[in-house]
């Protein structure tokens, strides 16, 4: 993990040294903040490539630091701490931007591979270009998505489904297929690609007449062209 630039939002000062030591040890830069509002600025001024970002904190509350961040445009990765690992909260996460989540106490190796996902997902291990499928374009370089000339709102973990789903067109996505692509041997569970399909489809489809992303039940996914 050298050179990787780290943000760690974290209100205990325990966890957040136990966090510093390991990423630190890995050749990982990290900066800190011990409450939401300075998070916030941190997240928003500079550039990481991942944010650890705590559910419970002062001043602002992680979900409403996720929330701003991608108001503002902010598309670094995020993985949020939660000490409740209950699933609306899961869900709450999810829906204010977060790509993926822990529940406390964490194993220091999950952690270390889920942040590695998330990141290598995010700088893109793939080629640079355009993908094109009907009316919807994806910009690798610029990780932006288009559908009929409007872009489109997606946090990192939708963009890689989007991705894929793109890349793989117009055949089947298994559900095991997509949670592999995206969390490899660590994956978090089938509520969590859930909650991320549901968002994906919030912004791929809800705002036009017809939907191109389909679920083919008990099998997994399919983007199927329209007249959009």
């Amino acid at each position: 993990m050298a050179l990787t630039q780290l943000l760690i939002v974290e209100d205990n000062p325990d966890v957040a040294g136990i966090l510093a030591d390991f990423f630190e040890a890995q050749g990982a830069e990290v900066d800190f903040a011990a409450n939401g509002e300075l998070g916030y600025k941190l997240a928003s001024e500079g550039s990481f490539d991942l944010i650890i970002l705590d559910l419970m904190l002062p001043k602002m509350d992680g979900l409403t630091v996720a929330k701003k961040l991608r108001h503002v445009g902010c598309t670094t990765p995020i993985l949020m701490l939660t000490a409740l690992d209950d699933k609306q909260d899961l869900l709450n996460g999810f829906s204010s931007g977060a790509d993926d989540y822990l529940a406390k106490p964490f194993d220091l190796d999950v952690l270390n591979a889920r942040v590695t996902a998330l990141i290598n997902r995010h700088q893109g291990k793939v080629a640079q270009g355009v993908l094109k499928f009907g009316s919807l374009e994806l910009d690798t370089a610029k990780h932006q998505v288009y559908r009929c000339g409007k872009k489109l709102a997606l946090t990192p973990a939708c963009y890689q489904i989007l991705h894929y789903l793109m890349h793989k067109a117009p055949n089947i996505v298994k559900r095991e297929e997509l949670i592999e692509e995206l969390w490899g041997d660590t994956p978090p569970g089938n509520d969590i690609l859930r909650s991320h399909m549901y968002q994906l489809r919030n912004q791929l489809d809800k705002p036009f007449d017809t939907p191109i992303l389909i679920t083919v039940p008990k099998i997994g996914f399919k983007l199927e062209l329209t007249s959009n």
